[in-house]
């Protein structure tokens, strides 16, 4: 019978003889459009039967497939892909299922006709919403199929582009199928990532020489779409763009390893592409996680080779400046602490010439250019962190990257590298460098919060180092700091400049917090000024730097106050150019001399006192005559022209103090303070900022303390401090804390064990003793009377006033509420 039913059409179900006509006789024909449209109304009518209307196409197919009649194939997808828009029933479920399975023995399949026909079903079927869910199907074969020939090799280059864009197609309906349906399969699980992460990378590395695209996803012609490049990228934006919070991990660590595995962060452009698409992708307030991510990076290849850290440190820099104020996230110290590791490690590994023993690189020799490369890109990526957050934030990087310099024979808690004093003093350089790139552009209205004593102080402390490069550095910040208006570029060079009105300066009125900063700060910022002038081994740079300091401070921070002690301070510095105790080389006194006229012709201007202008210019004048070398314009020169030896400077060609106060003082300046020339105090700072050794800085404090005591003549010679000195010195604590510990244990144990009278006696007489004490109190505090009544005469024709207590006055009514 049921043989019978086989052979006769007649006796077929209506929904096979549907299926069977929508075919023609020649495949050429394409399908029956008519009869279709008959199959797709019986589905609409009955949808319970849409199951087996797909079941029995499938088996047609896999029967076509294997007889290699690939024209019926096309009609069979065809017909699949119709019925699939049009049906949305309940039982569109079971469809979907045989559908998948065709759509999977097409991609089987090594005709690459059938893989893309396949392909494209399947896109098809993926921008379908379907109405109900699915608990049971897998999508695991089609993401290793699509990653797979999204790696194509095909021999064809025209077919193996096809291939290879299918398989992007494919894998982004996978993306669109799976994305945001809780009940699929989670596409973000690593096993997933690790295979469609890498095949978009393939496919967009291999367009890496074309020109690069701008940075926000738009819409491309139709030329560009058929670009496999152009679609991988709009691809993988898709994928991160759909990227939750839990999930920028799993996407971004393929893209790391892909990058180490293929050598990219050498190149460094692919790389920097890579992670523009994906911070220009991503959702901005999960930017900082791909910052994070990045960061651990660079500390997992702490010990590769230099390329390789600056290329993830280049990476770092242009993903910071995408993501700006959201790169830094949560843990701003964090990120700094990690770059000024990779910092000193880099020093280092350039002094030393080895990864202290590691042998994951081989025999591969240190090369110092690259490490020096790799410094200053880290130093670049310090300060574009820098720049993208607030005030108060940055001002928290400054004090934590001043707390990391290291300060000879203080920061004994440094990690010993054994490169010795030279690699001191390039992590200092290195880190004062990252300030400099942290400090620019710094803008705050109130210098006292900003710039605390803690950061102050230790900074001002290393302008006194015998290190010029260091000493330039700190210059440069102080700069940085002071500079709240960009004027800083109009002091670039020291001159005589008749009307400073072409300067443009933008000057303000000096706010409270600004005169109470001054009134903190300001004697320790002439101090280091006047001792940065008096350093032999000040160059040009650093004379150019001190003009533009004291041109900002006059500019920035100068009340009237200011203003004297600044004109002080330029006095001070000629006196300094004309002492012969100090050794200064004939440079440096002409250097100093054209520093004071400089910044005397700038501040005269600045006061606007019509007699003090005329003074100056007047020395000015005589000095272009008879000294020109006391002037900026022949000292400040590639090749000035000096005297051969210092000669007196005597005369017109000097500032004369007495004038300068007489004038002033007609305006309304303090003259009493103007006529007091300036003297720096030296302090124990001072002479502490040049020390070499722990040693010597103990013996330092020492002999400060035997001179500042009052009974210095019968004190004995400071003692000197030695190691076995301070072993007997712990030992002696410890034998201390041992009777401590005896007398205590003592204590305890009598109230334990003693009997209760000679406890109670014991407390009673303690509790006599305070009572006396308090007595003794009383009676100090006891006063006379206010009224006459409470004096008396004694025998001898002498006042004496009678004791009364406060608690025994009268006082009157109105007096007592």
């Amino acid at each position: 019978m049921y043989g019978v039913c086989g052979c006769c059409g007649a006796l077929r179900p209506r929904y096979k003889r549907l299926v069977d006509n929508i075919f023609p006789e020649d495949p050429e024909d394409g399908l029956v459009k008519a009869n279709m449209e008959k199959l797709t109304f019986y589905a609409l009518s009955a949808p319970e039967k849409l199951d087996r209307i797909g079941a029995y196409l499938s088996e047609r197919l896999s029967r076509d497939v294997a007889r290699h009649r690939y024209g019926y194939v096309c009609i069979a997808m065809e017909a699949l892909d119709q019925l699939l828009m049009a049906c949305h029933c309940q039982s569109i479920n079971l469809f979907v299922e045989s559908f998948l399975k065709m759509v999977r023995k097409l991609l089987e399949s090594d005709k690459p006709n059938l893989q893309i026909l396949g392909t494209n079903s399947f896109v098809k079927f993926a921008n379908i919403e379907e109405d109900t869910p699915s608990y049971h199907r897998s999508y695991d074969f089609f993401v290793s199929r699509f990653s797979e020939m999204c790696h194509s090799s095909y021999e064809d280059p025209d077919i193996r582009t096809k291939i290879r864009m299918a398989g992007i197609k494919g894998l982004q309906g996978v993306v669109r199928k799976t994305v945001n349906d809780e009940l699929q399969a989670n596409i973000w699980d690593p096993q997933h990532m690790d295979k469609i992460v890498p095949s978009l990378l393939f496919n967009l590395q291999s367009g890496e020489r074309t020109e690069s695209r701008s940075p926000s996803p738009l819409q491309a012609s139709e030329k560009e779409k058929e670009s496999p490049v152009e679609l991988t990228e709009r691809c993988f934006r898709e994928l991160l763009g759909r990227a939750a919070y839990g999930n920028i991990k799993n996407a971004v660590t393929p893209v790391l390893m892909h990058l180490d595995n293929h050598s990219l962060w050498e190149g460094k452009t692919f790389a920097v592409r890579c992670f523009k698409i994906i911070m220009y992708s991503i959702q901005s307030q999960h930017s900082h996680l791909v910052i994070q991510q990045l960061l651990g990076h660079l500390d997992a290849n702490s010990k590769n080779s230099a390329t390789v850290r600056a290329g993830i440190v280049e990476v770092l820099l242009e993903a910071a400046a995408i993501a700006a104020s959201g790169s830094v996230g949560p843990t701003v110290l964090e990120v700094f602490n990690t770059l000024l590791r990779q910092l000193r490690l880099s020093v280092d590994y350039e002094l030393t010439g080895s990864y202290d023993g590691s042998t994951n690189i081989g025999t591969k020799i240190i090369k110092a250019h690259e490490e020096r490369q790799l410094q200053e890109a880290v130093i670049r990526t310090i300060g574009s962190f820098a720049n993208t957050l607030p005030t108060y934030q940055r001002s928290e990087v400054m004090l934590f990257i001043m707390g990391k310099i290291p300060v000879p024979g203080v920061h004994l808690a440094l990690p010993s590298t054994g490169s010795g004093p030279e690699g001191t003093r390039m992590i200092q350089i290195m880190l004062l460098k990252s300030l400099v790139q942290v400090t620019a552009g710094f803008q705050t209205t109130n210098m006292l919060t900003a710039l605390p004593s803690s950061f102050l102080e230790p900074l001002l402390s290393f302008s006194l180092t015998e290190d010029p490069e260091v000493r330039l550095l700190v210059l440069q910040i102080l700069l940085s700091l002071i500079d709240r208006h960009d004027n800083r570029p109009k002091f670039s060079n020291i001159s005589i400049i008749s009307d400073i009105s072409v300067l443009k300066l933008k000057v303000d009125k000096c706010s409270r917090q600004d005169n109470l900063f001054m009134k903190k700060h300001g004697q320790q910022l002439y101090r280091h000024i006047y001792l940065g002038c008096k350093e032999p081994s000040s160059g040009r740079q650093h004379y150019e730097t001190l003009f533009a300091l004291l041109g900002l401070l006059s500019v920035e921070l100068a009340n009237e106050e200011v203003v004297v002690d600044l004109i002080r301070l330029a006095l001070a510095l000629q006196d300094l150019a004309l002492s012969t105790d100090e050794g200064l080389p004939v440079f440096n006194r002409c250097a100093v001399h054209a520093l004071a006229a400089a910044y005397l012709n700038l501040i005269c201007q600045l006061t606007t006192v019509p007699a003090f202008c005329q003074h100056i210019h007047e020395v000015i004048e005589v000095r272009q005559k008879e000294n020109p070398y006391l002037l900026p314009e022949d000292v400040f020169v590639d090749n000035p022209k000096l005297p051969s030896s210092p000669e007196k400077v005597e005369g017109d060609v000097l500032f004369l103090q007495s004038k300068i106060t007489e004038v002033l003082g007609g305006s309304g300046y303090n003259t009493d303070r103007l006529a007091t020339p300036y003297v720096p105090q030296y302090t124990d700072e001072d002479r502490l900022s040049k020390r070499k050794s722990i040693g010597e800085t103990i013996s330092l404090q020492v002999e400060v303390e035997s001179r500042n005591s009052p009974e210095k003549e019968e004190r004995t010679p400071a003692e000197e401090i030695t190691f076995e000195t301070l072993k007997n010195a712990i030992v002696d604590s410890v034998g201390m804390e041992e009777q401590e510990r005896e007398r205590r244990r003592q204590v305890v144990e009598k109230f334990q064990k003693a009997p209760f009278e000679e406890i109670a006696a014991h407390c009673g007489a303690r509790a006599t003793l305070l009572q006396s004490k308090l007595n003794q109190i009383f009676e100090i505090t006891i006063r006379p009377p206010p009224s006459p009544s409470g004096t008396i005469s004694s025998g001898y024709g002498q006042n004496q006033s009678r004791s009364v207590p406060i608690y025994e006055m009268k006082f009157p009514d109105l007096c007592v509420y």
